[in-house]
């Protein structure tokens, strides 16, 4: 993982991903140590929930496995403070949408889609040039929650 050591409090902060599974708990560590730098604690269980399912989908859906360890960082994590809501927005190497899935009642997986928007304000995604996609969730921030 690779963490831009300058986390502004004004609002803006990354870190790249390898694409490997324990990216998503990575993730979480990053926006645990971002949010409560930023005073955002209230938002840490949430916001964890929702990067943890937006990286796992990256990791699973969009990366290629790589036979060595010269693939860089093909997924990027990227928190954004805004003056009403805090941002999470993953990148990744696929063109393809994210599919919400219709899962039974036994399903163990396929409601990570659900549960971001349950938990989100908004959500999407867009495609990001010259390839891949990025996907973005919204949640509003403490003074502003309903």
């Amino acid at each position: 993982m690779l963490v831009d050591p300058d986390i502004s409090p004004g609002g803006f902060a990354a870190c790249g991903l390898d694409g490997r599974l324990q990216n998503a708990s990575q993730a979480r560590g990053f926006v645990a140590d971002t949010l409560d730098q930023w005073a955002l604690r209230p938002l840490i269980m949430d916001m964890k929930l929702v990067v943890s399912e937006l990286v796992t989908n990256a990791v699973q859906h969009a990366v290629l496995p790589c036979p060595d360890d010269t693939a860089g960082y093909p997924v990027w994590l990227g928190l954004f403070r805004h003056p009403d809501h805090l941002v999470c927005a993953v990148a990744d190497p696929s063109p393809e949408p994210p599919r919400p899935r219709v899962v039974g009642t036994s399903a163990t997986g396929g409601r990570g889609l659900a549960l971001i928007g349950s938990l989100s304000d908004s959500w999407s995604w867009s495609p990001t040039p010259p390839r891949g996609k990025t996907v973005w969730a919204a949640l509003p921030l403490p003074a502003h929650r309903a």
